[in-house]
């Protein structure tokens, strides 16, 4: 199964983890990726710690883990590049939540953009 149909399919949590120049880890709750091509995903951010050590140190993990279950996958991503207020991130948004909208609606949005470097399932090194 291709890695964009497992995440249309698949239900669970993601938690996306950077860390700045220093080391400093920081992990945050994210959404499926939005998958732009085979080799490139998305996230929708606001302007917080995870941005912020993304542009210290492009380097970042997102770790997907199924609902009621050890399934699940570990990407290994480098930042490519980020758009802020992109009239993409409404169209790419899969729910609106209507607390979170008012809470954030007057904060700048980002698409940060991944290269895809390695792919692992949850849990082992994928032999």
């Amino acid at each position: 199964m291709r890695l964009e149909d497992y995440f249309e399919t698949a239900t669970g949590i993601g938690v996306l983890s950077t860390a700045d120049d220093k080391g400093r880890v920081n992990a945050a709750i994210y959404g499926r990726p939005h998958f732009m091509d085979k080799k490139t995903i998305a996230f929708i951010a606001s302007d917080r710690l995870t941005r912020a050590n993304l542009k210290k140190n492009p380097f970042a993990t997102y770790l997907f883990k199924e609902e009621k279950s050890y399934k699940g996958h570990r990407l290994y991503l480098t930042k490519t590049k980020e758009d802020k207020d992109s009239p993409l991130i409404d169209q790419l948004r899969r729910k609106k939540h209507g607390a979170t909208k008012r809470r954030y609606e007057n904060e700048s949005k980002f698409l940060i953009y991944f290269r895809v470097n390695k792919v692992l399932p949850l849990i082992g090194d994928g032999k």
